[in-house]
């Protein structure tokens, strides 16, 4: 796809910006402020360029920064529409090193934010990842919390204090009929083969317990259509594809590969699911009755 001369220049500079000088910012005594700043500036601008992809691209969100053990919470300054620092602590619980991920801040009055690493800024597909946790802050602030309540698994989840659920499930992986049923899954959305999508799902539901098969089905929509979005903004931005989990062995990232698959085969079906995210859930969770 063309590549806007804006776009360009945002791209190109991309992997620099942690090193390049930027407006004046809220805490100039601070490197670390100054080159995140620059960086989340450059954020603002490539979302005006990719914002027609999908509506839920439309709002920013706040982005945390982990260094070392602090927390660095930037978030959109009303009256400039910029980015700024709004606090800065200790982080909450120990984070893996090149964090990528999305979840409420207690510490910032339980907003659902965007937390990683500085070093997401130097990586050619930084700005899509953080575009694509931006999805899952939407998705927690829309549909996910209603869609939750009717998922044995979350509700469990609830009752025994396992808020890491949608991690740490035991899924089966290494069953032999999950991989063989899913592998002819991915083979048959590849070819568009209606049938033996629906004959795989249908497989698949009546042999996993039914909280296995709602936390695969949850997987497959919340992380594929981050996924599916942000692999869009990859194309606009003419950098590869997500692709992570497209090989054996199959485990929770594999359903982010096939989550996208097949959302895009259900929104070539019927464009409307796009938008219409829960109606897509719904669709997914019981493909097989189709």
């Amino acid at each position: 796809m063309k590549i806007t001369r804006a776009l360009l220049v945002l791209f190109v500079v991309a992997g620099s910006c942690l090193t390049s000088s930027s407006q004046p910012v809220t805490f100039p005594e601070s490197p670390l402020v100054r080159r995140i700043d620059s960086c989340l500036a450059q954020l603002v601008q490539m979302r005006e360029e990719i914002k027609d992809i999908h509506p839920y691209l439309s709002s920013l969100h706040p982005v945390a920064v982990v260094e070392r053990d602090d927390l660095y919470i930037f978030d959109i300054d009303s009256g400039s529409g910029t980015y700024r620092l709004q606090q800065k602590g200790p982080s909450p619980f120990p984070m893996p090193k090149g964090i990528r991920a999305s979840f409420p801040l207690a510490a910032y009055g339980g907003k659902p934010s965007c937390v990683v690493s500085p070093d997401v800024f130097d990586e050619p597909g930084g700005y899509a990842t953080i575009f694509h946790e931006f999805i899952h802050c939407v998705q927690s602030l829309t549909v996910e919390p209603a869609l939750k309540q009717n998922l044995d698994i979350a509700q469990q989840a609830v009752r025994s204090n396992n808020y890491s659920w949608e991690i740490n499930h035991a899924f089966p992986y290494q069953d032999s009929v999950f991989i063989k049923q899913y592998s002819s899954f991915l083979e048959a959305l590849g070819k568009g083969d209606q049938k033996t999508i629906g004959e795989s799902m249908s497989t698949l539901r009546r042999h996993l317990v039914r909280p296995d098969y709602e936390y695969m089905v949850w997987e497959e929509w919340k992380e594929g259509f981050a996924r599916f979005i942000e692999n869009k903004i990859r194309a606009r931005l003419g950098i590869p594809a997500n692709r992570g989990g497209a090989e054996p062995p199959y485990n929770r990232v594999t359903f982010y590969y096939g989550g996208e698959l097949f959302i895009g085969y259900l929104v070539w079906k019927d464009e409307d699911l796009l938008t219409d995210v829960e109606k897509l859930f719904g669709k997914m969770l019981g493909v097989h009755e189709e």
